[in-house]
């Protein structure tokens, strides 16, 4: 009963901050965090302390799955060079340069502790880097790029960590053994998962109609996968990454619409409250950290913190570039058309590398590592150094979670990274597409006997549609590339306009309802169109530049 008091009492929060998240304008995680802060140091409010089961089990499956699902298959398979290599090469090489760090600047520090701390701090976080760049503007790729990274890498920390933890709890560490290691928990984690995803694919198939049973299943899945790979000792992580590649790849031919939108709306909601909850749990944590530091001023122990913190954000930054510059690890082979093939390679723009390495937000992974530190060694000794580590991690968030989130906006404007127009454009030429196909089939093809008159009538409302997106390609064309806003205001005028006028008809509809004019079965229908177009409206001003 108390944790369940516990969680409505995040919950309340969590809401009452969302509808003030707007005025506030500091980005949700991040006032999330410092409220977390402010609670946990009010003494008459419940004890509420992050168990790391909970958010390995309960937490970490959805998040890792749903941020998956979200992922563009092709995308992900573009960048999968800078990514593999943040999510792998990075992660060890900032674990052993905060080890070196930890060893030599924080006074008793072993080197399997130090080792272990490093392993602790050095994945950026799925949940933290999804949301802190949400809404930024940022380039596809680098997107692409950031949340890949944070998907694959907690793997490779996670088995850094265990092997860390083996070395400081029995004195030995044998390496061949831990890269043979590395390669079976990841290789199985990564097989276990794609299997799994072509048996949801399958069930998914069989399943005709039913919506219900449909978003159910996917609020399954990542459970289902986390644990049956974690039963077999390979990567959970990498299993429910895996899966939701999957599904994310074969989901426009296994759900129907209604599907869609109903598992779109389940989903949204259960990611808002999970994500809410655990950037809330993460500044809860503090006073409780806090109050078992001994033997540490407070100056000591917040240097410690920040020199760690410093170590991580200067080797990003030192990888990231000299990997976009020498190595050629953040760019991409262009390819021409009509069967030709260019070997010319394009680089990511050095403002975007520097937007790549400035966002390595650590988030609740970290914490959660570092709360499972056991109490005490295999001889039943205390476990060293525990609470210090707990307070270095949490520095670490803070540091590059509230610090380096608060500054990316105003850095992605002083380099003058703007909005493309790319994707509107990708979006009227498929638009075009569509139209031109449509219309052919209607001319040509069409199997179903109608009057001339519907033909017509379909053949000129197709003709209306592929004038509009050739003027529309057209007009984005003569655009200058940098988010202009006078490119983009007709469309938002547009929206603007079609949502007041279904805010009328939804009055109109409300006012018949009340005077029974009409049956309830025919106010529903009407009722959910409203819905679908109001829906609709709401995706085109998410995609739409801005």
């Amino acid at each position: 009963m108390a944790n369940f008091q516990v969680v409505i009492f995040l919950m309340a929060i969590l809401i009452g901050l969302s509808a003030v998240a707007d005025k506030i304008r500091l980005p949700y995680p991040i006032l999330l965090v410092l409220v977390g802060l402010i609670i946990g140091f009010v003494p008459f409010l419940p004890d509420l302390a992050m168990d790391p089961d909970v958010v390995f089990l309960v937490f970490l499956p959805p998040l890792l799955y749903n941020a998956a699902a979200k992922t563009s298959w092709h995308e992900f398979r573009k960048s999968l060079r800078p990514i593999s290599t943040l999510a792998i090469t990075l992660v060890f090489f900032t674990t052993t340069a905060i080890a070196v760090a930890a060893h030599y600047y924080i006074p008793g520090f072993s080197w399997p502790l130090a080792f272990l701390l490093g392993a602790i701090v050095s994945p950026p976080d799925a949940v933290a880097a999804a949301s802190i760049t949400k809404g930024l503007g940022l380039s596809r790729r680098v997107t692409t790029i950031l949340e890949g990274e944070s998907l694959v890498n907690d793997a490779s920390a996670l088995i850094a960590y265990r092997y860390a933890l083996v070395a400081v709890s029995t004195g030995s560490f044998v390496l061949w053994k831990a890269g043979l290691q590395f390669f079976w928990v990841a290789g199985g984690g990564i097989l276990i998962g794609v299997l799994a995803g072509y048996c949801f694919v399958f069930i998914h198939k069989r399943i005709n109609n039913n919506a219900t049973v449909e978003t159910s299943l996917t609020l399954l899945a990542p459970f289902v996968v986390y644990l049956a790979a974690e039963r077999l000792h390979v990567s959970g992580v990498l299993a429910v990454v895996s899966t939701g590649l999957v599904m994310s790849w074969r989901a426009p031919e296994i759900f129907s619409s209604e599907t869609r939108m109903r598992t779109r709306v389940v989903w949204d909601s259960i990611i808002f409250l999970l994500d809410g909850i655990v950037f809330i749990l993460i500044g809860l944590q503090l006073p409780d950290i806090v109050k078992d530091i001994k033997g540490y001023s407070p100056g000591q122990v917040i240097g410690y913190g920040l020199i760690i913190s410093a170590v991580a954000i200067v080797v990003r930054l030192v990888w990231v570039f000299t990997s976009a510059y020498w190595l050629n690890l953040f760019s991409i082979r262009r390819h021409k058309g009509n069967g030709g093939e260019s070997t010319r390679r394009t680089n990511l723009p050095w403002r975007n590398v520097l937007i790549v390495g400035w966002t390595g937000t650590r988030g609740v992974l970290s914490l959660a590592t570092a709360m499972a530190l056991p109490l005490t060694l295999d001889n039943g000794s205390p476990f060293p150094y525990r609470h210090l580590i707990l307070f270095i991690a949490f520095v670490v968030i803070f540091v590059t979670l509230v610090v380096q989130g608060l500054t990316l906006p105003p850095l992605i404007r002083l380099l003058g990274v703007k909005p493309r127009n790319d994707e509107r454009k990708e979006e009227m030429e498929l638009q075009l597409l569509m139209a031109d196909c449509t219309l052919d089939y209607i001319n040509h093809h069409l199997a179903v006997d109608i009057a001339p008159e519907l033909k017509e009538q379909l053949t000129r409302r197709q003709l209306h549609a592929v004038a509009r997106f050739k003027k529309g390609i057209e007009d984005l064309k003569n655009a200058p590339d940098n988010g202009d806003a006078s490119a983009i205001l007709p469309v938002h005028q547009i929206v603007s306009a079609q949502k007041e006028i279904i805010r009328f008809q939804r009055q109109l509809l409300l006012t018949l309802h009340h005077k029974g004019s009409f049956g309830d079965e025919a106010i529903r229908k009407m009722e959910r169109e409203l819905d679908i177009e109001d829906l609709r409206l709401h995706v085109q001003q998410e995609k739409g530049p801005v």
